[in-house]
């Protein structure tokens, strides 16, 4: 089991501290009923990992605790060996003690796009929904964050998060926690100082239920943080595909982003800006060791990459900023 009394003690004095009234409870129901078939061996696989201090730490620049010489070289073959029974790895990469986890997705590449159109997140409380296995809520404690929470239903990742966790300072550990939880577990908060919602969007079935939601975790003038797929058009322009796309089959709605824009506003936000248009490449995302499974080369086109292989335009993400009202 996962223990997050201390987290509950960590927001207990904070603006987060009316969460308390429902979160517990939600925790210890899934921690009893919802539990994966191999929560159990990940579980073990976790409490086997050496016990290393990192002598530095850096989360500005990427996510980084430790260095080579922290760690005799027969743990770092069991880090390693350990590590890997939680593949697939999709977000980061990580470096731990000198040895890098790397990961299919080049997070680090889209928190660059990001950054230069953040609000400042010092001394912020600051919600990541759909966070995967946390990388970006590293970096966003790297930011100055005072409270980095992610919220992801995926029991994988919230075992790789816990992985990295452990070798984080206690200082920092306190301030970065991921939760079992998906957004519909979410009370109307309204206290965050800026909610990241990033690949989110087009897997919801409801893109407009989703988008009040993230409205709902604002206080008024916190800053949305949405990267999402889209198309070309203008705002009446969506796609929704007939089955798969890209391979991938909870795809639900891809708009334009004119169309985003025109949603953001129909759901209570104003400042819409579209700061980044970024068509993703086979560089950025891509299998790895650490990821072996296929991924984007294989559901592109092969004879033409501008298009999916089921013949849709290729993934484009767009960044887009705006206000709660």
């Amino acid at each position: 089991m996962i223990d997050y009394s201390n987290f509950y003690a960590r927001i207990a004095h904070s603006p987060l501290r009316d969460w308390l009234q429902t979160l517990p409870k939600q925790v210890a129901d899934w921690q009893q009923q919802q539990l994966h078939g191999d929560f159990g061996q990940w579980a073990k696989t976790l409490r086997l990992l050496p016990e290393v201090e990192p002598s530095e730490v850096d989360l500005q620049n990427r996510v980084k605790f430790g260095v080579e010489s922290d760690i005799q070289p027969g743990d770092a073959a069991k880090l390693q060996g350990l590590l890997q029974q939680f593949k697939p790895w999709r977000k980061g990469p990580f470096d731990l003690f000198g040895m890098s986890i790397d990961t299919e997705w080049r997070s680090d590449w889209k928190w660059d796009r990001v950054a230069p159109h953040l609000d400042s997140l010092q001394d912020r409380h600051v919600l990541d929904i759909g966070c995967g296995s946390g990388y970006h809520l590293w970096r966003m404690k790297g930011a100055g964050a005072k409270m980095a929470v992610g919220i992801d239903p995926g029991q994988l990742f919230i075992m790789q998060f816990k992985a990295i966790q452990k070798y984080a300072p206690q200082a920092i550990t306190n301030d970065v926690e991921l939760l079992p939880l998906g957004v519909d577990d979410l009370p109307k908060l309204q206290v965050f100082d800026t909610v990241f919602s990033m690949g989110v969007l087009y897997h919801r079935r409801s893109p407009i239920e989703f988008l009040t939601q993230c409205r709902d975790q604002l206080r008024k003038d916190g800053q949305l943080v949405l990267e999402t797929l889209v198309i070309q058009g203008d705002e009446y322009s969506v796609l929704m595909p007939e089955d798969r796309y890209a391979q991938m089959r909870n795809v639900w709605f891809l708009p334009s982003t004119a169309a985003l824009c025109l949603w953001l506003r129909r759901c209570g936000f104003k400042d819409i800006q579209v700061v980044d248009l970024n068509r993703t490449s086979v560089e950025e995302q891509r299998a790895t060791a650490w990821m072996e499974n296929q991924s984007l080369v294989d559901f592109l086109d092969p004879k033409d990459t501008s298009k999916t292989i089921e013949g849709y335009p290729a993934p484009l993400r767009a960044v887009i900023t705006a206000r709660r009202i």
